[in-house]
């Protein structure tokens, strides 16, 4: 991995799913590359949505939830503004993406990334010079 890369909510939930052995495999290789090489991203919007899926939908205990966002935040951290929320709504209204996915496009763009680790949206799909990869699909 080259560049800046940007870790969605997806993949942070997935280090939690015990239920898809693979992925939760690929998800804690992509965490750790992106710690060893201190290339990742995250933003505050995915460290929010990260604790409620892996609490409501997983069941993950909050106290060893919280504990994850806080070593989660630990990476490079974006904190979205009121600039980016509407640039999010731009690209929202231009790619006809949900507007959560936008912010995340919209954080990764702001912070330099090259990559968007993502399994939410189309593996190879451009955004500038940002580039979504979908790591459970290869």
């Amino acid at each position: 991995m080259n560049g800046r890369s940007f870790v969605d909510t997806n993949v942070l939930v997935y280090t939690d799913d015990h239920d898809s052995p693979e992925k939760r495999r690929r998800a804690l290789e992509v965490v750790s590359e992106c710690r060893g090489k201190r290339n990742g991203v995250v933003s505050t919007q995915v460290l929010q949505e990260y604790f409620v899926t892996t609490t409501r939908k997983l069941g993950v205990v909050a106290e060893v939830a919280r504990r994850k966002t806080e070593i989660f935040g630990r990476l490079q951290l974006v904190t979205p503004g009121l600039d980016d929320i509407l640039g999010a709504i731009d690209l929202h209204r231009l790619h006809g993406l949900s507007f959560w996915d936008a912010l995340v496009v919209r954080s990764a763009l702001v912070s330099g990334c090259s990559r968007l680790f993502s399994e939410d949206l189309q593996d190879g799909r451009r955004f500038e010079r940002l580039e979504v990869v979908n790591p459970f699909a290869r």
